[in-house]
């Protein structure tokens, strides 16, 4: 498959060249609470070794996050967020690691993640914080996501019919983007994510999944970061009911979306997803 010329995302000490391959990011929770390994990591010394241990199966960058957005999780106050990461980062920095994202939709998380080594915003609320897109500027790059329903306002799905919801997403990312630049971001340093699994019904999901070509196009253009992993619209497809259990079906949401236009993938099971993306990629992109 032949590519036009696209940017290269940094993050920290990792150049990642879109349209050459696919990037991995890797899931570190550390919260009691996350739908699928929540309180494995809350300590920070587990949750280090876990991020190191994503690092060594492949994970290009990792994110690490303190509060869980499943469906009905406990909203975590940004002293206890902060307390949650900020110690995580810093470890990680200290030994090394520079190719981190802090997963937050508070704008005093994100700049405290910022200045103690974090490289990237992943913003799912898509600057519902209004202070976020100031504190942005300072990181090499932001994911803007789609959030369904959310309490910062992210264009309501439930009334969308299934043929029309990749345009509302695309356009409500659009926007987003707009703003991003607005505030001085470089556009080239701004990635979306569609929101799989935040608000949207199964239909949807899959219909966003096979589309992130269009979703790219109609935001203008930015980076496309792909969220699938152990999401309950997967077990609701393959009857797996057990979030650790959808893995295998992780791996074919992935892989059906690298041939949709993604260009980062945001999972668990980074050792897993990483062979299946190198066999896409060989098939896909060359």
């Amino acid at each position: 498959m032949t590519t036009t010329s696209r940017p290269t995302l940094r993050c920290g000490d990792r150049l990642l060249p879109l349209g050459t391959r696919t990037f991995i990011m890797g899931i570190v929770n550390v919260t009691p609470d996350s739908f699928s390994d929540g309180g494995r990591f809350v300590d920070v010394d587990a949750a280090v070794a876990h991020a190191e241990a994503l690092f060594l199966a492949g994970a290009d960058i990792v994110d690490v996050g303190g509060e869980s957005t499943r469906p009905g999780a406990v909203v975590v106050d940004v002293d206890t967020e902060r307390a949650r990461v900020v110690p995580v980062i810093e470890a990680l920095a200290a030994r090394g690691h520079s190719a981190i994202s802090v997963d937050t939709r508070h704008a005093s998380v994100a700049a405290a993640a910022l200045s103690a080594g974090a490289a990237w915003v992943n913003d799912v609320t898509a600057f519902g914080d209004d202070d976020m897109a100031r504190v942005c500027r300072d990181a090499q790059a932001v994911v803007l996501m789609h959030w369904a329903n959310s309490a910062a306002g992210s264009g309501v799905c439930d009334d969308v019919d299934d043929d029309d919801i990749t345009d509302r997403v695309s356009v409500w990312l659009g926007q987003r983007v707009a703003r991003a630049i607005d505030a001085g971001l470089d556009p080239a340093c701004v990635v979306v994510d569609p929101g799989i699994g935040f608000g949207k019904t199964v239909a949807h999901n899959v219909i966003l999944s096979r589309s992130l070509d269009t979703v790219r196009r109609i935001s203008g253009g930015a980076a496309v970061l792909y969220g699938p992993s152990r999401k309950r619209f997967l077990g609701t497809l393959t009857g797996q009911a057990d979030p650790a259990a959808r893995d295998h079906a992780t791996i074919g949401a992935v892989c059906a979306a690298i041939a949709a236009g993604a260009d980062l993938v945001r999972v668990h099971a980074v050792a897993e997803v990483r062979d299946a993306v190198v066999v896409a990629d060989a098939i896909l992109r060359f």
